[in-house]
């Protein structure tokens, strides 16, 4: 039995496209090219690897069975094309998903310092909540992630990389900023805005006020931090934000912390990868430089 490289990349594309047409598109291939190589891979297996749903093209068992084999194969082909030279200087590209706090507070500053480190080492970063993340590593979209609280999936590894913790912030004119103690009962009556469901954020907040808060008056959601701390700052509103996000805001006066001891908002910031990734040295590549950024941290 021989197959191609080229036919273990043409299967990869397509089970994560879930489109021939699509995956043409990002090989600039023809779609009977395409087709052909499915074709010949399935012959040479002789299994099917793909189920088709009108226009949707969805993983078979024996697919299922294939794809985390295939990018382990893709992995030992980047590896052997960039290479590992003698100075440990590693090269290759590398896929990177992490929810919002950490990509716009840590990952700057980790993907610098790599950058230094290994220059030929090329981070593809996406930016989504903790729950596309989670479903992007499943799906097989990256090789990394970085999710907020505790992730419940078993096919899923995680590794702690640093406490972080929630606070609740108002801003400087609001009825509860000089308060010297707040009730539930303010908590409950006060307008809220939050992060979308989805979110680690909304759900370790949501985790922290379950049996000890009735109900909640949110008024907005939204996906970005800069956006509910101005409508923080500027109206008459709650929030829960991590505190990296709003610490220099709370320094320069823009907003306070009020003190909820009821609430319990510890949480933690993880890598997470699939337990069946195997090896991988760009990935333990940039594990190591993270773990060397916490303790400085």
């Amino acid at each position: 039995m021989k197959y191609s490289l080229k036919q273990i990349t043409v299967f990869d594309a397509v089970a994560s496209l879930e489109s021939v047409s699509a995956a043409a598109r990002k090989l600039s291939m023809t779609q009977s090219a395409v087709s052909m190589s499915l074709s010949q891979l399935e012959n040479l297996l002789d299994r099917p690897l793909f189920i088709r749903q009108g226009n949707r093209l969805t993983l078979s068992h024996w697919g299922n069975w294939l794809r985390p084999k295939a990018r382990q194969l893709l992995q030992d082909a980047q590896q052997i094309q960039f290479g590992l030279h003698e100075q440990h200087i590693i090269s290759g590209q590398f896929k990177l998903c992490s929810s919002q706090t950490a990509a716009e507070y840590l990952l700057p500053n980790l993907i610098s310092k790599i950058d230094n480190d290994f220059p030929e080492l090329r981070i593809d970063l996406e930016v989504e909540n903790t729950e596309h993340v989670v479903e992007g590593l499943i799906n097989y979209d990256y090789d990394l992630g970085i999710i907020e609280g505790r992730n419940d999936d078993s096919r899923l590894h995680q590794e702690k990389w640093i406490d972080d913790h929630l606070v609740v912030v108002a801003a400087p004119h609001h009825p509860y900023a000089n308060a010297e103690k707040i009730s539930l009962a303010q908590l409950e009556q006060a307008k809220w805005v939050l992060r979308e469901q989805g979110a680690g954020t909304r759900r370790i907040f949501e985790g922290a006020i379950h049996g000890v808060l009735e109900k909640l008056n949110v008024w907005k959601e939204y996906e970005h931090v800069l956006l509910l701390k101005a409508l923080v700052r500027n109206g008459a509103y709650l929030s829960c934000l991590p505190h990296i996000t709003v610490e220099q805001d709370v320094a320069e006066g823009k907003l306070v912390i009020i003190d909820t001891p009821q609430l319990n908002l510890q949480r933690q910031l993880s890598f997470v990868w699939r337990n069946d990734a195997g090896d991988n040295p760009l990935r333990d590549c940039v594990l190591n430089e993270a773990r060397r950024m916490s303790k400085t941290l």
